[in-house]
């Protein structure tokens, strides 16, 4: 099995959407066996917190949902007990080393790095346009699917 954490700087957005956007699709696919899927947030704001409303609304409108999750933080133990640690941003890719104290064994990426278009995905508590994340991190997510 393979485990992967998605991060972002809050779990409330991206990461929890990647999260069940990538469950969705592996169960969709036939593979939801093969993963674990989890997301972690790199800062403490939000620790406990259901996802953003929007962020919710969003999943809801292409049938995923999300209940029960709430933010966590990663830790330097979650380096260990997962396979990948896909970050959304450079500035998550930035803390989630620092936090698990670099990466000796290369488990981090940025999630569109598995695209053809690599970079950043679009932050929606800036721009409230979670249209432009869920297409990044459906983009993202069917790539990284795709690979592994």
């Amino acid at each position: 099995m393979t485990r992967i954490l998605f991060i972002c700087h809050g779990n409330i957005c991206r990461s929890p959407m990647a999260e069940f956007i990538f469950k969705d699709m592996a169960e969709k696919a036939g593979r939801g066996a093969e993963f674990a899927a989890a997301s972690a947030a790199t800062s403490t704001e939000e620790l406990g917190n259901p996802v953003y409303p929007p962020a919710r609304r969003k999943l809801a409108e292409h049938g995923i949902a999300c209940a029960g999750k709430t933010a966590r933080q990663l830790c330097r133990a979650d380096y260990d007990a997962w396979d990948l640690l896909i970050g959304m941003d450079d500035a998550n890719i930035r803390n989630i080393r620092r936090i698990c104290g670099g990466d000796p064994e290369g488990k981090v990426h940025r999630l569109l790095d598995f695209t053809a278009r690599p970079g950043a995905v679009a932050d929606p508590w800036y721009t409230d346009d979670f249209d432009a994340a869920y297409r990044d991190i459906d983009a993202g997510c069917r790539a990284l699917l795709a690979r592994l």
